[in-house]
C-alpha cells in the first residue's frame, strides 16, 4: 500500500471510517473486476481519493454501493463497498501511476531491479498496466495518454535537471497527471463547473505527492546513490517545506470553489490528513492544542474498580461475559494475516482473529484529530469534529 494520505482510523468517526474503507475496497475490487487478481497489487491510498471526489459531488446513492463478501483484510467480515465510474476511474489512474512507479524504480536500478532479467519482467508488467488503464479510461471518457505522456516527460526532465533547476520544474509532470485525474471526476459527476478548481487542487496534490516522496526518500537515496530531486537541484528542506505549505493552502482554497453534495470525507482527507502527511514527512507537528490537557475523570467513569465494595454494602458481582464465537485455526490465521497487512494490529482497535474479542493495538498515540489542522486556533475547540460534522473553515 503506497500513498501519502494514510489516515489513522482513530481520527475518523465511525461513519467516515466506513466510507473511507468502502472506497478503498471499491478500488481494490474494481481492479480485480476489470483487470484480474494481480492488478489488485496497485491498490493505494491516494488513488481512492478520485473515487471519493466523484461521490462527494454526486452524493452517496444506493446504486453506488454493494455488499462485498468476507475478506481477510477486513477480518473476514462483509462490508459495503463503492462501485461505479468513480471507482473505475480510480482503478485506471492507479494502474498508470503504479506503472510509472515501477519504471522509475527500474530506471534507478533499485534492489533486484538492477538485474536485467528482473528489470525486463518489470517493464513488461508496467506496459501491461498502461494498456489496462487505457482501456478502462477510454470507457469512462478519460484519456490516460495524458498520464503516460507526463510520466515519459518526467524522465527527460530529471536527466536535464541539476543544481539551480527550479524544483517545480521537476514536479510539473506529476502535477499535470493528477490535475487531469481530479478534473475528470467533475465530468463523471456531471458538474463541469467543478473541473477548473478540482484541476487546481489536483495539480497541487501532485506537487505534494512528489515533494513528500522526495523528502521521505532523501536519506535512503543519498546512501544508495539514487536520483532525488532535492539533492540534484540543491533544494533545502526549508524551501521544500515552504513549497509544501503553499500547496496545502492552495488545495484548501481550490476546494472552497467546488460544489460538493457531501464533502465531509474530502475535507478530512485533503484538508486535515494531507497536513498530517506533510508533518509526518518533515517530522513536525502543527497542532495548536498540544498544550491542552484534559483533567482525569472529566469523561467516563471514575478510576478504580467499578465492581468493588461500595460504602455500606457488598461488592456488586461483575456482569457475565458474553459467549465467544471462536474461529478455527485456519480461519483465524487468515484473519491475523489480513490484520497484520493492513496495520490494524498496530494502530487502532481490532477483533481478535481467534476469540473475536475487541482488543486495543499497542500504538494508541495517534494524536488528536486537530493535529493536522492549523485552523484550530481560529475555530476553537469545536474544530475537533473532523468526523461527521466538521465546522472548520479551512
Amino acid at each position: 500500500m503506497f500513498g501519502i494520505v494514510r489516515p489513522c482510523t482513530h481520527r475518523l468517526s465511525e461513519g467516515l471510517r466506513t466510507e473511507w474503507m468502502a472506497h478503498l475496497c471499491g478500488l481494490c475490487l474494481a481492479l480485480r473486476a476489470d483487470h484480474g487478481q494481480f492488478a489488485r497489487i496497485v491498490t493505494n491510498y491516494d488513488g481512492l481519493i478520485v473515487s471519493v471526489l466523484t461521490e462527494a459531488q454526486t452524493g452517496a446513492l444506493p446504486a453506488g454501493r454493494r455488499t462485498a463478501g468476507p475478506c481477510p483484510l477486513r477480518a473476514m467480515r462483509t462490508a459495503p463497498v463503492a462501485m461505479g465510474e468513480g471507482a473505475r476511474l480510480a482503478a485506471a489512474v492507479s494502474l498508470v501511476l503504479a506503472s510509472a512507479k515501477v519504471r522509475d524504480h527500474v530506471a534507478d536500478r533499485d534492489g533486484l531491479l538492477a538485474r536485467r532479467p528482473v528489470a525486463a519482467a518489470a517493464r513488461r508488467v508496467a506496459a501491461g498496466w498502461d494498456r489496462a488503464g487505457a482501456r478502462t479510461g477510454a470507457a469512462l471518457g478519460f484519456d490516460t495518454a495524458l498520464l503516460v505522456d507526463a510520466v515519459d516527460r518526467q524522465t527527460g526532465i530529471e536527466t536535464l535537471a541539476g543544481p539551480g533547476t527550479p524544483l517545480l520544474t521537476v514536479t510539473e509532470p506529476t502535477e499535470t497527471a493528477t490535475a487531469a485525474a481530479f478534473a475528470h471526476t467533475a465530468v463523471l459527476a456531471g458538474k463541469p463547473r467543478n473541473a477548473a478548481p478540482l484541476a487546481e487542487a489536483g495539480r497541487l496534490f501532485g506537487r505534494l505527492a512528489h515533494l513528500l516522496d522526495a523528502v521521505e526518500d532523501r536519506e535512503a537515496d543519498a546512501a544508495s546513490g539514487a536520483w532525488n530531486p532535492l539533492t540534484v537541484t540543491g533544494t533545502s528542506l526549508t524551501e521544500a517545506r515552504r513549497l509544501c505549505d503553499d500547496a496545502l493552502h492552495g488545495v484548501r482554497l481550490a476546494l472552497r470553489e467546488v460544489e460538493f453534495t457531501d464533502g465531509q470525507l474530502v475535507h478530512v482527507l485533503l484538508a486535515h490528513e494531507l497536513r498530517r502527511s506533510v508533518d509526518r514527512a518533515f517530522g513536525t507537528s502543527s497542532c495548536s492544542h498540544q498544550g491542552l490537557q484534559v483533567p482525569d475523570g472529566s469523561f467516563g467513569p471514575p478510576p478504580g474498580n467499578p465492581y468493588g465494595p461500595t460504602p455500606g454494602g457488598p461488592a456488586a458481582p461483575p456482569p457475565p461475559r458474553p459467549p465467544r464465537d471462536r474461529r478455527g485455526l485456519i480461519a483465524g490465521c487468515l484473519v491475523w494475516a489480513g490484520l497484520a497487512c493492513t496495520c490494524q494490529m498496530c494502530c487502532g482497535s481490532y477483533e481478535d482473529p481467534w476469540s473475536r474479542e475487541r482488543r486495543e493495538a499497542p500504538c494508541q498515540d495517534c494524536g488528536d484529530c486537530c493535529e493536522a489542522c492549523d485552523c484550530c486556533g481560529q475555530c476553537g475547540e469545536g474544530c475537533c469534529c473532523c468526523g461527521d460534522s466538521c465546522g472548520c473553515d479551512c
